[in-house]
């Protein structure tokens, strides 16, 4: 019997640090068997601003899903984000190396490496060459070459590039604590793997990850990644808004906003009885609406004068929100593929569950939307039954997946070792020969 494969992504984000840890076995579902959540320390807007601290929480979350796993783990997938991420499109033409016979994977490789010949300042550094659409003699369309006959190879690649910086202090943190860094893959990216359908990919949709500091923004037309960005505003910065307004502290305004964008789930109704108890479900809501908050309910021993849920969300959640989403709209208009979304917006990540999110999202932008739902893992997955575990489910998705040269989804590029490193691990194989 084939021993499971285990598989550890880590979600390195700017309110939370997430670890989760899936077994990969013959029947070829991920089980996931550890699960783990830390406040996030030294992390700012997804970016690594204090190495110790970070080094600290980020063991903090490893160590506490390796306990529930029963497994150590020595290498991970670790999201990357940040608002330095930027992204181009870029197409590329080689001459097929065999006119006469069939395109190898070797010229498709030539191809994606003409395609990363871009200009980048030294500051910057490509993190991703996504493949999106090969040409061959004229026929467009093709999601993978190999095997056709031709004499021209074109392709259009998608290409994400991030500071050098980020990427560098995001590697020594995970040096330090231990684990070697299989890939670091865009949060953007990540999440899209768990909440996104195929379906939805073909058509055109918009994946919006509200992060604490900051939110993706990918865009899928015709199944693959046409355009990402971030956003530099986030979850928390509703909660500062609320600190402000309230006159309360940073954990009161939080715990302000998670009680009022709580979700009740009425069970299902058959449709007679849902038509005779709608309009007393909307008039008790608004009556809820209108009745002010008493702080006690929620936690908060500060002494303070009840707060009225109305004025709360109405006038300090609900601009912050429609903000953001004229900020998405923004970056929407600007990848030039507003009109090829039909699928609508797909929105995920922690600030998924603010109060009014859907409403204003439907509103500003005028698309259909829905809250993502991670899908693709069992086992364990009541502990990640909220979008806020969408970029690290998807980092466990995407590393199973990262043997297969699929068009369709994201093909994980092969990495280059350090020329150190190379030879660090050379020496360690021969001693391991010697007697």
């Amino acid at each position: 019997m084939a021993k499971d494969k285990i598989l550890c992504a880590v979600d390195v984000g700017s309110s939370k640090i997430s670890t989760l840890i899936a077994s990969f076995g013959g029947d070829e579902k991920l089980s996931l068997i550890g699960v783990s959540a830390v406040t996030s320390r030294g992390v700012k807007k997804a970016q690594v601003v204090d190495i110790e601290d970070a080094v600290a929480a980020i063991n903090e979350s490893i160590e506490a899903a390796e306990r529930m796993a029963g497994y150590s783990i020595s290498s991970v997938f670790v999201s990357i984000g940040g608002p330095q991420i930027e992204s181009s499109n870029s197409h590329a033409v080689v001459a097929i190396a065999k006119p006469d016979a069939e395109i190898e994977e070797n010229d498709v490789l030539r191809v994606n490496d003409a395609a990363r010949a871009i200009a980048l300042p030294a500051s910057k550094e490509i993190l991703h060459v996504i493949p999106r659409t090969f040409t061959v003699d004229g026929q467009e369309g093709i999601r993978d070459p190999i095997g056709m006959t031709g004499v021209r190879l074109e392709t259009d690649t998608h290409i994400i590039t991030c500071s050098t910086t980020s990427m560098r202090n995001l590697m020594k943190c995970m040096g330090l604590v231990g684990v070697s860094v299989e890939e670091l893959v865009f949060s953007g990216i990540a999440s899209s793997y768990s909440v996104l359908t195929d379906t939805e990919k073909e058509l055109g949709v918009v994946l919006v990850d509200i992060g604490g500091e900051t939110t993706d923004v990918v865009i899928f037309v015709d199944g693959a990644i046409a355009y990402s960005s971030v956003i530099p505003i986030g979850a928390r910065h509703v909660t500062s808004d609320l600190a402000v307004g309230l006159r309360v502290s940073l954990e009161s305004a939080e715990k302000i906003k998670l009680y009022l964008s709580r979700i009740t789930r009425a069970p299902a109704l058959p449709e007679t009885e849902f038509l005779e108890t709608r309009s007393s479900r909307i008039s008790s809501t608004q009556k809820s609406k209108e009745e002010p908050l008493d702080p006690k309910t929620v936690g908060i021993t500060e002494d303070i004068q009840k707060i009225s849920k109305k004025a709360a969300v109405d006038s300090i959640i609900r601009p912050r929100i429609r903000e953001l989403f004229e900020l998405v709209g923004k970056e929407i208009k600007k990848s030039g593929f507003a009109n090829q979304t039909p699928s609508g917006l797909v929105v995920c990540g922690g600030g998924a569950l603010t109060v009014g999110v859907l409403d204003q999202a439907k509103y500003v932008l005028g698309y259909p939307a829905r809250i993502g739902k991670i899908e693709g893992l069992v086992g364990l997955t009541d502990e990640i039954d909220s979008p806020s575990f969408s970029a690290a489910a998807g980092l466990i998705l995407y590393g199973s997946r990262s043997g297969e040269n699929d068009q369709f989804n994201l093909p994980v590029l092969a990495k280059s070792l350090p020329f150190k490193e190379v030879i660090q691990r050379g020496v360690s194989l021969f001693k391991s020969f010697l007697p």
